[in-house]
């Protein structure tokens, strides 16, 4: 195995991701280190290749990624996980150790947002990437847009044969996070109604495993009639076009007799699309915002409706990724989540650039992920 390693590495948000060769990094205490099949492109790494969420720089972005343990760091005897293992890796990597992983809260872990999110660095402190001359590169999560990268063997989970290699990817993210928002935020039950506004690779996946947890209705509301189409495959029971109705909550009464949704989930994370969702919501109905804003956004929320229809707005960040992933891997490898379906677009790490431009576009249906054997 050579020294070096392909990574797409960010240094200026006004051109981009250039790929680079670079060390392949090691991993230390607690850590794995993963050669990536296949990395996931999502929202989230637009806002910071974009600068609209500040991030150090240089940097390697890309935080859903799928791929094989190639090495164990010291102190991963009892992690479970074995040199030849294919993984999953979650985005939201715990530390294991602090206050909010010890009651098992892996989604408020402060290192992974004190020095992860903020500083793109691991636990101890520093980064495990560097450049050819050795100036330190941030690591957006793991930093995935590479060959391999390193990730706490907490946001590991194996993933057995009946999980495609490429695809796949997407379960750290994606799927993840539609989890945590179903199971966690929404604790969406049997017969409920429900709503998904905005259908890319959160809220697609969202859709089949609303679905699957028995949602009487799912209502995937987006701009786009493609994704829409791909919503109702997915499962979606009704689709709207939210530009072709003169009114997104009366089209969504009439659909559920009258009421609006039990849930409305949003994943987006623009202020349009809040007030989509809190429009569509019944009387005691539960909001659930999943996408990130583009830097500092803020939506307009009407107190009066809010506190006189008893309506609340539960707000979820990916999951608990200790015991949240497995399950998601879990039921991935059943068909419950239709990962693969949502997997509509495949680049190369040299077209990087080109994949996210699609990304930026919205001209990718579900998601899209980037191949590290093209």
């Amino acid at each position: 195995m050579s020294d070096l390693m392909r990574a797409a590495v960010l240094r200026d948000t006004t051109t981009g991701l250039a790929v680079e060769e670079i060390p392949i990094p090691k991993p230390r205490a607690g850590e794995a280190l993963v050669k990536v099949s296949a990395c996931g492109m999502c929202h989230s790494d637009l806002h910071v290749i974009g600068g609209a969420i500040a991030f150090p720089l240089p940097a390697v972005v890309g935080h859903e990624i799928a791929g094989e343990v190639v090495e164990l760091g010291p102190h991963t005897d009892h992690c479970g996980l074995r040199v030849g293992d294919t993984v999953a890796g979650g985005f939201l990597m715990p530390c294991g150790q602090c206050a909010a992983c010890a009651r098992g809260r892996d989604d408020l872990c402060d290192p992974f947002f004190s020095l992860n999110r903020l500083k793109g660095l691991l636990y101890d402190g520093t980064t495990r990437l560097a450049s050819a001359e050795g100036e330190p590169i941030a690591m957006y999560s793991m930093g995935g847009l590479a060959e391999y990268c390193v990730v706490p063997v907490t946001a590991l989970a194996p993933t057995p044969a009946a999980i495609d290699p490429k695809a796949g990817s997407i379960l750290g993210c994606a799927a993840l996070t539609a989890y945590g928002a179903v199971r966690r935020g929404a604790d969406l039950r049997h017969g409920e109604t429900c709503a998904v506004v905005a259908t890319g690779g959160v809220g697609s996946s969202i859709i089949s495993l609303a679905r699957s947890f028995g949602a009487a209705c799912v209502i995937a509301i987006d701009v786009d009639d493609a994704k829409l189409a791909a919503a109702r495959d997915l499962g979606a029971t009704h689709t709207i076009n939210s530009t072709r109705v003169d009114s997104l909550r009366d089209a969504v009464v009439a659909i559920t007799g009258g009421t609006g949704v039990d849930v409305a989930f949003e994943a987006l994370g623009q202020p349009a699309t809040w007030t989509s969702a809190l429009d569509v919501l019944a009387d005691g109905g539960r909001m659930v915002p999943i996408g990130l804003g583009a830097g500092v956004q803020t939506a307009p929320v009407e107190i009066n409706r809010l506190v006189r229809r008893s309506q609340s707005i539960l707000g979820s960040y990916g999951a608990h990724t200790r015991e949240d992933l497995p399950e998601v891997v879990r039921l991935a490898a059943e068909g419950t989540i239709r990962y693969a379906d949502v997997v509509t677009r495949r680049f190369g790490l040299e077209d990087v650039n080109e994949g996210y431009a699609e990304l930026r576009a919205g001209r990718i249906v579900g998601r899209g992920i980037i191949d590290m054997s093209k």
